[in-house]
């Protein structure tokens, strides 16, 4: 590769590539307080990303919620590059491999056998198109075509594509495209247990909130083919947590109710709030769940759908206008799958979710010192995410406290007023206390 400095690489780049969830023209103007630094990286090895001038940043964020075990991990590594003389790619239309196959059994061994089938794409936003499809072609299959609507939780995210549009109540992502959206629609109140009355607990919040779950189902359930939720954390809508008891009323309710219950684990599964799968902490199943993320270690696009048999078993038959007929050319990619295998090795090599248990009080303890900072609120953590909100006015504060940051060595990117940290899971203790400083520095450069 072509050896060059950062501004080289910014040059090149703002001529050629247009960047995800961006205003471009933040990028150029380095004296607006609005800007937002475009960081070349040249490399990445375990929780820390190095630009081409040598300066380092420790990845607080996971690279969008995606690494869970470092950058250029030896043992994924180890795995692709067995896989590279083997089977780069086959189509899986008609034709199967070993790391397909072997990655569907564990995924369904990891839920007890109760999600039997996965089907597969490359991103979350697919994986939710496939699941809301499932679902609707699921009960035209068995005669019910009337249960053809979508719920969701107020302040949910769910992917930009079109269909995964539709299940997502984040205006800035949607209101642009809203000719185009199919309707969904939006449940109140909200588990967030940030929206607790005085003396209520985070599970009053939640059973307050599938009360009005239980009265919108009560008279729209006939017509409602599914509910999707994050389960016990919304990432977009600020790192929003709720307590477990929602889903396992949700649950419930769904039952009453003939619907299916779809849990979006795409960045909450894979350990990151402490179990393996977020939802088991209701001690429920979903009907469908989608995966994405971290499930390939950061590695590569994957994303997979696992449903129950009752599910898949509705689209046997001799018609193959029954079948699921959704694709793409990429499904079930066997480099992506066998770094997903070499990620679920991991886990089981290294009793990851006992040893998270400790970082996790570890992070809590490096961020303690910030429940006395007279602007910061609801400081929460769950598992290996923590996030407190920001008393601010400032519409630039996020950008401000991004900059600031990376000047301390650290990639850490707010959600609106809402700053939030998930490392990778092999973050030391030293760069955990390095991120508690960076953060707390940070702060009081961006509200200075």
């Amino acid at each position: 590769m072509e050896k060059s400095s950062n501004q080289a690489w910014l040059a090149r780049s703002q001529a050629a590539v247009w960047h995800p969830c961006t205003q471009m023209q933040h990028h150029t103007d380095a004296a607006s307080p609005a800007h937002l630094p475009l960081v070349p990286i040249a490399r990445g090895s375990g929780a820390w990303l190095y630009d081409f001038d040598g300066k380092r940043y420790l990845d607080g964020i996971s690279s969008w919620w995606t690494n869970l075990f470092g950058h250029a991990n030896p043992r994924i590594n180890a795995a692709l590059r067995d896989q590279l003389e083997t089977l780069e790619h086959v189509m899986l239309a008609g034709f199967t491999h070993q790391p397909v196959v072997e990655l569907s059994e564990r995924l369904s061994a990891l839920t007890g056998g109760a999600l039997g089938h996965a089907f597969y794409a490359s991103d979350g936003a697919s994986a939710t198109e496939i699941a809301l499809k499932m679902s609707f072609h699921y009960w035209r299959n068995v005669g019910r075509p009337e249960k053809a609507e979508f719920l969701c939780l107020a302040g949910s995210y769910h992917g930009e594509t079109v269909g995964a549009l539709a299940v997502t109540d984040v205006a800035i992502f949607k209101d642009a495209y809203a000719p185009l959206v199919r309707h969904a629609a939006h449940v109140l109140p909200s588990p967030d247990f940030r929206l607790a009355e005085p003396g209520e607990t985070p599970a009053d919040v939640a059973r307050r909130a599938a009360a009005g779950l239980a009265d919108w189902l009560e008279k729209n359930g006939e017509r409602t083919a599914a509910l999707i939720v994050e389960p016990l954390v919304q990432g977009a809508a600020g790192m929003a947590m709720y307590d477990p008891e929602y889903l396992r009323l949700a649950r419930q309710l769904c039952d009453q109710h003939e619907v299916h219950l779809i849990c979006d684990e795409i960045a909450v599964g894979c350990g990151r709030t402490g179990t393996f799968f977020a939802h088991e902490q209701a001690d429920i199943r979903p009907d469908l769940m989608c995966l994405s993320k971290g499930i390939s270690g950061g590695y590569l696009p994957l994303s997979i759908v696992l449903c129950s048999d009752t599910l898949y078993n509705a689209f046997l038959d001799d018609s193959v206008a029954r079948a699921f007929l959704h694709s793409h050319s990429y499904t079930g990619n066997p480099l992506a799958c066998r770094a997903a295998l070499a990620t679920l090795d991991i886990f089981e090599q290294d009793d990851v979710l006992t040893a998270n248990r400790d970082k996790s009080a570890r992070i809590g303890a490096a961020l303690a010192p910030l429940l006395d900072h007279p602007q910061v609120k609801h400081l929460r953590l769950r598992g290996m995410i923590a996030a407190f909100d920001v008393a601010t006015a400032d519409p630039h504060f996020s950008r401000k406290f991004y900059r600031a940051a990376l000047e301390r060595e650290a990639l850490l990117r707010p959600i609106g007023n809402t700053v939030y940290l998930m490392p990778p899971y092999i973050v030391s203790d030293e760069e955990i206390a390095h991120l508690g400083r960076v953060i707390r520095d940070a702060l009081n450069d961006a509200l200075a």
